[in-house]
């Protein structure tokens, strides 16, 4: 019986820095990522929530799991555990996620939020491994950016009413 993997194994290590500036207080800032209803405006979406494949713990050791299927139905995975939480001000916490059932990264991130010229700084960090090449930096990087634009217009839509 042969040892030898049938894929090739690899790590890639990466850290990355986005900051933004919103123009709301860093207490609604913080609230869309504490507040279910208001992280699937930028984070996922109703129907995820409905049929039970999104939910938020948010809590110091609760967890947030986000599972869905890409537009060819490969099945993709997020799930979270919150480590330390000061309102308003810091979360940090852990995740890994999947597609097609394999593990393509393991991350630990942070956001900041500071108040700034009326609003808030947002300063996320990731230091995350990205496994076997199935996930890159840049990709996570660019994603990243994408969701911090959705969470800027879904700031507006609650402040708008």
């Amino acid at each position: 019986m042969s040892t030898t993997p049938t894929t090739d194994r690899s790590t890639e290590h990466a850290t990355f820095e986005i900051e933004r500036t919103y123009p709301h207080r860093p207490e609604h800032v913080f609230a869309a990522f504490a507040d279910l209803d208001v992280k699937v405006r930028w984070f996922g979406e109703a129907a995820a929530v409905t049929d039970g494949s999104q939910a938020l713990d948010f809590r110091e050791g609760g967890t947030e799991r986000l599972h869905m299927q890409l537009p060819d139905g490969t099945p993709m995975t997020y799930d979270a555990r919150y480590i330390d939480i000061v309102p308003a001000s810091r979360i940090v916490y852990s995740y890994d996620m999947t597609m097609g059932g394999k593990r393509i990264s393991a991350t630990i991130a942070v956001v900041e939020l500071t108040p700034a010229d009326g609003g808030t700084r947002l300063k996320l960090t990731e230091h995350g491994v990205y496994l076997d090449g199935l996930d890159r930096p840049s990709q996570r990087e660019d994603g990243t950016e994408q969701l911090l634009e959705r969470l800027g217009a879904a700031l507006d839509e609650v402040a708008a009413g």
